[in-house]
Order: structure tokens, then sequence, then C-alpha cells
């Protein structure tokens, strides 16, 4: 979750304000973020498509149902963050 506030906050508003909002000032973890955007859905109706691919209604749908624990929850959570947000842009190549 922490890495879904660093990106919302870091790309969406400016250090000042992520300051004030989160009370310090989180630098994204790019390396994560590489990693994000080629991780896959291992399971169900969106087997094999990228994460960052998965439409948002679902990622809301699954979110009301309870992510998964552990790396794939958290990536699953910080994508449907930046969506719900309007930052699909940093997806982007």
């Amino acid at each position: 979750m922490i890495i879904s506030y660093c990106f919302a906050a870091y790309f969406h508003k400016t250090k000042e304000v992520a300051k004030k909002i989160l009370g310090t000032v989180l630098e994204p973890d790019k390396q994560a973020f590489k990693v994000l955007t080629k991780a896959q859905m291992p399971f169900g109706k969106y087997k094999g498509r990228r994460l960052v691919d998965l439409p948002e209604p679902y990622l809301v749908w699954f979110s009301r149902q309870g992510l998964p624990p552990g790396k794939l929850g958290e990536q699953l959570r910080t994508v449907y963050e930046i969506k719900r947000n309007g930052l699909e842009y940093l997806f982007k190549p």
C-alpha cells in the first residue's frame, strides 16, 4: 500500500503537497514499478493478462471482494490506486 500512496502522492501532487498529506515525501520505488508493469494475473478470467491492463471495474470488484494476501494483493492494490486516481499514463513507455 505504501507504493500506491507513494506513486499517487509523488506523481499527482508536488513534493510539498505530498509532505503535507503524508507527513513525509516518499520517493517511488522505480524497480518495483518496473516489476509491476510486467506482472501478470495468475488465475481467473484474466489469467495471463498484465495487471496494468486489467479493467478498472474488475479491480473495483476484486478490491470489494478482498484482494489476495502477499505480493499479488499489493500489486493489484497499487494498480487499482493508480487507475482510481487517473494516473494510468504512468504505465505508458
